[in-house]
């Protein structure tokens, strides 16, 4: 990942963290809303011929307006994953932007939660082969996700998720947040 975007993904979570920690509203039905921000690790699945998965790893935040409904962003970038396809070598790797409203059902007396979100995302693919040519493709569709999550205490949660962002790319991931 280029430096300046290691600064970005550093300047945006430590800005969720310090609104997030202001940002508790109560409804007065015995629920204070709850923002959160998150790490998450896992793989891309992309649709091209010949291509390795390659590592994601990304950022999230969001905010619960209730136990159950809530709204996410989330940035998941990638590593370079190799690919060899018509007899040309080369990289590829991904990064995806989105924005969903979220839905969780709580399992009773067990920490453990089911979690779904439909929004929109974007995902760039980018790569180089042996002839030096550059590909890119880009989309912006309609994105969503399946997810169980366990609330370890009312503050820290773990999370697997599954997404799928547009028609080419599938994208798996364990993850940790921290709820304010």
């Amino acid at each position: 990942m280029k430096t300046l975007q290691k600064t970005l993904l550093a300047l945006a979570a430590g800005s969720l963290v310090s609104m997030g920690a202001q940002a508790a509203v109560s409804y007065g039905n015995g629920y204070t809303g709850q923002p959160y921000v998150g790490v998450k690790v896992g793989q891309f699945d992309l649709d091209y011929a010949g291509t390795d998965k390659p590592t994601a790893y990304g950022i999230y935040g969001g905010y619960n307006f209730d136990p159950n409904f809530g709204i996410e962003a989330e940035y998941v970038g990638s590593d370079d994953a190799d690919y060899s396809s018509f007899g040309q070598n080369g990289d590829v790797d991904a990064k995806s932007y989105g924005a969903y409203g979220t839905y969780r059902y709580a399992f009773p007396n067990t920490g453990l939660y089911a979690k779904g979100k439909l929004g929109v995302a974007k995902t760039e693919v980018e790569g180089k082969n042996t002839l030096t040519q550059n590909f890119s493709d880009s989309d912006t569709s309609l994105a969503g996700g399946v997810g169980l999550g366990y609330s370890v205490n009312p503050n820290f949660s773990v999370e697997a998720e599954y997404d799928k962002l547009g028609s080419d790319v599938d994208l798996m991931t364990v993850g940790a947040q921290l709820k304010f």
